[in-house]
């Protein structure tokens, strides 16, 4: 099993977004929330600066950078939860889970020990920083099956955005689609992921493991 962390583990998309429409709004290039999650959920941070430079004519400064991330950590510290539901499923899966985000190392880990995630899924943890592509690229998820010594056709990957999606069904993977974080709603997630296609579609961690036996045939 793998896990898209932001929006499938930890309920963090809203926080993250707020703070990135915050720092846009300052470098005039303001963006709506719908806009927000239409051009940036999901994607690496590399892919995401490429957007707002081409689109934007917006160049992120290190600095810059550095403090949209600590003013994300000190939110995360304060309000960052998991997704319900999510302990009891992940203890209940048949098989080893490991992530996949295409966060930095340092929120993926920050994120899981705030949310008593880390004891599950540490070390096995994989960030967008490890490969040559982010999402919507294949790369990160072939890199994690590698690295769990599993061939991509037996993984399941569970995903909350469509470039996530995108990315699983090109590394030949199974993927399960999932709408129970609290951005799905503002973010329309249930009919973007539904065009493409995933094996399924979940809005409850309570519905993982049936799922999970229905793909699988395990009785």
């Amino acid at each position: 099993m793998i896990f898209d962390c932001d929006g499938v583990l930890v309920d963090s998309e809203p926080i993250s977004l707020a703070i990135t429409l915050d720092q846009l709004a300052a470098l005039k290039c303001p963006m709506t929330e719908q806009e927000g999650y239409d051009q940036l959920l999901g994607k690496s941070a590399a892919s995401n600066a490429a957007w707002l430079r081409e689109a934007c004519g917006v160049e992120l400064t290190e600095a810059q950078i550095d403090e949209m991330r600590e003013a994300l950590y000190t939110r995360f510290r304060a309000d960052l939860e998991p997704i319900p539901g999510v302990l009891d499923a992940i203890r209940a899966l048949p098989w080893p889970a490991c992530v996949a985000s295409s966060s930095q190392p340092d929120r993926i880990h920050l994120s899981l020990a705030l949310t008593g995630l880390s004891e599950l899924l540490e070390p096995f943890v994989y960030s967008a920083t490890m490969v040559e592509n982010g999402k919507p690229a294949p790369d990160l998820f072939l890199y994690a099956a590698q690295q769990r010594g599993v061939p991509p056709e037996r993984c399941i990957v569970v995903e909350d955005s469509p470039a996530g999606v995108t990315a699983a069904k090109a590394a030949g993977m199974r993927v399960i689609g999932f709408t129970g974080g609290s951005h799905a709603g503002p973010a329309n997630l249930h009919d973007k992921l539904a065009k493409l296609a995933p094996d399924a579609i979940i809005a409850t961690m309570r519905d993982l493991p049936q799922q999970i036996e229905k793909l699988t045939n395990v009785r």
